[in-house]
């Protein structure tokens, strides 16, 4: 009864030892990454509120959710924080268990088995360095899912303003092809209105009966009549020329007339046929426009996990975002939110807290345990001439208390060093990582200042050209102008229509560039705001 009393008592010892590692497993102070809190679905679309369905908020949380790569990054985060309980693990306790095939006779009784239970523990503070390094991993990778939506928001942005300048593209060339077909009309008006548009039968130009002089002036010559002397023959053949000639002014006069009526009609017919060309060339560019909207709005569905011919809602123009930038005071945003340097800078404190551990680890490792001996009594019972005591058959507990020797030092201390330059490296990384962010923000700026030039030219250019064309158009109708001047600027109206838009896509995706580098996550409502 006494030995199964003492089995039981080493049951319950193995037993709490084992609740001791799985409390001490779970027990960590990093039970989530830092400044998140949260390890669910929800963190993918933090921030972004809920919008109608055609609206670019609906299509940026629709790509949070369901873009494979954000995903595929944010199960990386979530599988790391699952390390931390792995690395504040104490070692699994050892249970020896030991039978004799043959009972060993000792003093005072016959030796069976032995049990030998033994947890060991790592020096004071080596769990807690583990556990920090392992926290500060999952952070990194927090930060590397964080980098990684930004880089989807900003694909998204990039892609939508591309989208909506197209639109705004075809939008105007629609628009000018109505001009053009109002100038077919008129110059068709103007052509059949023109003395040179009034044909016959067969389509000949009716020409109008001249009276000419000749016949006058030779009806004259006929009726005279009077040869008798040289002298009024001399007078009379000096006036028929005289009028001979003004005849021949009258006759030139009259096919010049005549001329100018058959280029006239001509022109007016060249001019309809002109335009039918530019509206031919214009109905290709608009045909080209919708071929490139379909192959970009495949491209946005594509960020979207979406199939490639779900329909995507536009605006019908597109417009700069309002937008002020602080210089100074964006670059200090980017210094505290910029996933890539938290990333670095995790990265950094994680080779430092491995550092400290590597430390710990040089020092010994504790053990406690008890060893467990079933002894049976011995069978002679004195007979051999040894004496009986009263421990005869009683078992033996032992409790033991073992140290590990950490003799090879070249490998510890080889850890802590490269931890060390790890740790430096990563300063180094850090610092030429924020002069590069820096760098970009500047090359953003000039690129937004730019744009937002061209916008204001490409608006000026428009307005002037719009009031040139229709100007034009007028003296086209009145015959004081010609139609080559007008088709140049109702070219240059589209073009300058055309380049407005790219230029304000080019803006608003500066724009959003700015906020990336700073990260969505602090300035994300703020764009949506402006973004309806």
């Amino acid at each position: 009864m006494k030995r199964y009393n003492n089995l039981y008592c080493i049951l319950l010892l193995i037993a709490g030892l084992t609740a001791i590692s799985a409390a001490a497993q779970t027990t960590s102070p990093f039970t989530a990454a830092p400044d998140t809190g949260l390890i669910s679905d929800s963190l993918i679309v933090a921030s972004i509120p809920r919008q109608s369905p055609d609206s670019l908020a609906h299509y940026l949380e629709t790509a949070a959710r369901n873009n494979p790569g954000v995903r595929a990054y944010f199960l990386a985060y979530k599988a790391s924080l699952e390390k931390m309980p792995q690395a504040g693990a104490y070692p699994d306790p050892e249970l020896e268990i030991g039978f004799f095939l043959q009972p060993m006779e000792i003093l005072d009784g016959r030796q069976i088995a032995d049990f030998t239970l033994m947890q060991m523990f790592p020096w004071f503070g080596t769990r807690k360095a583990a556990r920090t390094e392992a926290g500060h991993m999952a952070n990194m990778a927090f930060e590397q899912f964080r980098e990684t939506r930004d880089n989807l928001y900003l694909q998204v942005y990039t892609q939508w303003f591309l989208l909506c300048s197209l639109q705004q593209q075809l939008n105007n060339s629609r628009e000018n092809r109505d001009y053009l077909k109002q100038l077919e009309t008129l110059a068709l008006r103007k052509f059949s209105a023109s003395p040179a548009g009034n044909t016959g039968s067969g389509g000949r130009t009716q020409a109008t009966p001249v009276t000419s002089p000749v016949t006058t002036g030779t009806s004259s010559m006929g009726a005279s009549g009077n040869m008798g002397s040289m002298n009024s023959m001399g007078s009379s053949m000096g006036g028929s020329a005289t009028r001979s000639s003004t005849s021949g002014s009258s006759m030139s006069s009259m096919g010049s007339g005549a001329g100018m009526q058959s280029m006239s009609g001509s022109s007016g017919m060249s001019d309809v046929l002109r335009i039918q060309l530019e509206i031919a060339e214009l109905e290709n560019s608009i045909e080209s426009i919708l071929s490139r909207i379909n192959a970009e709005t495949a491209a946005f569905n594509a960020l979207l996990n979406r199939p490639s011919g779900s329909k995507v809602h536009l605006p019908d123009s597109i417009t700069p975002i309002p937008f002020s930038l602080d210089v100074a005071l964006t670059a200090e945003q980017i210094s505290l939110n910029n996933p890539m340097l938290a990333m670095i800078d995790e990265e950094g404190a994680a080779y430092r807290a491995k550092a400290e551990m590597d430390k710990k680890m040089s020092y010994p490792m504790l053990g406690i345990g008890i060893q467990y001996s079933v002894i049976g009594k011995r069978m002679d019972m004195g007979h051999a001439g040894l004496p009986v005591t009263e421990m005869n058959g009683m078992d033996m507990i032992m409790p033991m208390v073992s140290i590990s020797l950490p003799l090879y030092r070249s490998k510890y201390k080889a850890q802590q060093r490269e931890s060390s330059i790890r740790w430096q490296a990563s300063r180094q990384q850090y610092a030429d990582t924020q002069n590069a962010l820096q760098t970009e923000l500047y090359r953003t700026r000039h690129s937004l200042d730019d744009a937002s030039r061209k916008i204001t030219l490409y608006e000026k250019q428009s307005q002037l050209a719009q009031t040139t064309y229709h100007l034009l158009v007028q003296e086209f109708v009145s015959g004081k102008s010609d139609l080559t001047d007008v088709i140049q600027v109702q070219r240059q109206l589209l073009d300058y229509r055309l380049k407005k838009a790219e230029a304000v896509a080019e803006y608003n995706t500066m724009v959003a560039s700015i906020q990336k580098l700073v990260s969505f996550n602090a300035s994300h409502d703020n764009v949506l705001r402006m973004i309806k």
